[in-house]
């Protein structure tokens, strides 16, 4: 009897061993961290998460399908998949401030290619969206995606949503610094007052224009065409940025043209070798500008910024000095 025992044992371990084991995992809780993947219209680069695969096997391959208008119902719009002009650095180039001065120069470094607005990354599967996203329709848009490795494959439906949205301001713009002081016309000292109010308001998504409007706490603007905004010694302005176009100053404003995003572009370093970052200093004589709190005539007003356009566009940005007013 025990020998017949013995017997049945190592004909299940045998039968066992030959059963048929199959190699790797794939997931069925595959996921992206975010529950939609967002795609703001225009920026030169912009790129999802990878896809949670959940300890699956690699290799995997992630396709995607059935992208369709959550409107609608329908596909998905030929604008995803359309080619599209868009200008773009030469392989291997780059953005070089010591010697790309001049649009001319920068222009050597560019050229046009045709590119579609979305790219899907099969091996990570990563969305890359670039500046042509900005002829995308707004909308929310599902997807399907198949996934497959040694393990096998699995289809998801309704894996993932794409939503198409035009940028905020605080994707837009960011403020790195703002100052004002009080100068005494007399005696050369300076007394801090609170900062300018920097506001931006995008007027079209064409061209890379700044309009650049320097303001009293009323909103009348200070004239830079007749001396009532000049710079401040030897530290960098409005034209240290201006790389490739000259500024232009109107009765209400300086205009840079400054062409590629972001803007500035890159630091100001000086011929000593001081990197001052995007700062620019500006003076309001005190014969156009009276301060509250102090007597008219003799102190001047000293503001200054820093501040980045990341979107290529025209935009308005009005700098409203708090404690100022135009005379």
């Amino acid at each position: 009897m025990k020998k017949i025992i013995v017997s049945i044992a190592i004909l299940g371990a045998v039968v066992a061993g030959c059963e048929k084991v199959t190699p790797g995992f794939l997931s069925s809780q595959m996921r992206y961290k975010d529950t939609a993947v967002y795609c703001k219209r225009g920026f030169t680069l912009a790129q999802s998460e990878r896809v949670n695969a959940d300890e699956s096997t690699p290799p995997i391959t992630f396709k995607l399908m059935n992208l369709t208008d959550d409107a609608t119902g329908k596909p998905a719009p030929a604008e995803f998949f359309n080619d599209y002009d868009v200008v773009v650095f030469k392989e291997g180039m780059s953005f070089n401030p010591e010697t790309d001065t001049t649009l001319a120069a920068l222009n050597t470094k560019r050229e046009t290619q045709k590119l579609k607005p979305m790219y899907f990354n099969e091996v990570s599967g990563q969305f890359t969206f670039n500046k042509a996203s900005v002829n995308l329709p707004l909308g929310s848009y599902s997807f399907d995606m198949e996934v497959s490795n040694v393990a096998g494959k699995k289809t998801f439906e309704k894996f993932s949503k794409i939503k198409v949205v035009d940028p905020t301001t605080d994707d837009i713009f960011q403020v790195n610094a703002t100052a004002a002081a009080v100068f005494s016309d007399a005696t050369g000292a300076s007394v801090g007052i609170r900062n300018p109010v920097l506001n931006i308001t995008k007027l079209s998504g064409d061209g890379a224009r700044l309009i650049l409007k320097v303001s009293d706490k009323n909103g009348k603007a200070f004239n830079p065409k007749n001396g009532e905004v000049i710079r401040r010694g030897d530290r960098p302005v409005f034209e240290n940025y201006a790389r490739f176009n000259p500024v232009i100053f109107t009765d209400t404003a300086m205009i840079c043209d400054f062409e590629v995003a972001p803007f500035p572009l890159a630091s100001y370093i000086d011929n000593t070798g001081y990197n001052w970052g995007g700062l620019m200093y500006y003076r309001i004589p005190s014969q156009f500008v009276t301060v509250d709190g102090y007597p008219q005539g003799g102190y001047s007003l000293n503001p200054r910024w820093d501040f980045k356009v990341k979107l290529e566009g025209t935009y308005l940005l009005e700098i409203v000095c708090s404690d100022a007013v135009h005379k």
